[in-house]
C-alpha cells in the first residue's frame, strides 16, 4: 500500500459486502432479476418502434438501441436523440461506441426502479426520437 496509487481500491468490495449482508443472498438475486426484467421491458418496447433498432440480445441489464436517420447517417441521429433524453431529464442514459456503431447504452442499476419509471422512461425516449 505504501508504493501504491490504487490503495483507494481497497475499499471498492465494502458495498458488495454490505449489499450482501443487507439483503442476502436471495435479496440480491431479486435485485439482479428486476435490473434484467426492467432492461428486457425497455428492449421490448422500443423495438416495437419504427426507427428503432435494438442491437444486443438483452440478457443481462444492458440494452444498446440505435434510431435510424432516412438520410442514413444513423449514429447522428442516435446521439442527437440521447442528446435530447439527457436535456430532458426524465432518465439518465448515454451513448456508446459498440461494433463501429454509435448507439444508446440504457443500463438498468438502480435498486429503486421500477415498471412505471421504465415506462415513462421509454416514453420519454420516444418522444425525444420523434422531434
Amino acid at each position: 500500500m505504501d508504493w501504491n496509487p490504487e490503495f483507494s481500491r481497497r475499499a471498492r468490495g465494502f458495498p458488495v459486502y454490505a449489499a450482501l449482508r443487507s439483503l442476502g443472498r436471495s435479496g440480491v438475486a431479486d435485485l439482479l432479476d428486476r435490473c434484467c426484467a426492467h432492461a428486457r421491458r425497455f428492449a421490448g418496447a422500443l423495438a416495437q418502434e419504427p426507427g428503432a433498432e435494438v442491437l444486443n440480445d438483452v440478457i443481462l441489464n444492458q440494452v444498446l438501441v440505435r434510431f435510424l436517420d432516412p438520410g442514413g447517417d444513423h449514429d447522428a441521429r442516435t446521439r442527437a436523440v440521447v442528446k435530447a433524453v439527457q436535456e430532458d431529464g426524465t432518465c439518465w442514459l448515454g451513448g456508446t461506441t459498440w461494433q463501429g456503431k454509435a448507439p444508446m447504452r440504457i443500463s438498468v442499476s438502480n435498486w429503486s426502479t421500477t415498471t412505471e419509471d421504465v415506462d415513462g422512461s421509454t416514453a420519454a425516449i420516444l418522444r425525444a426520437a420523434s422531434s
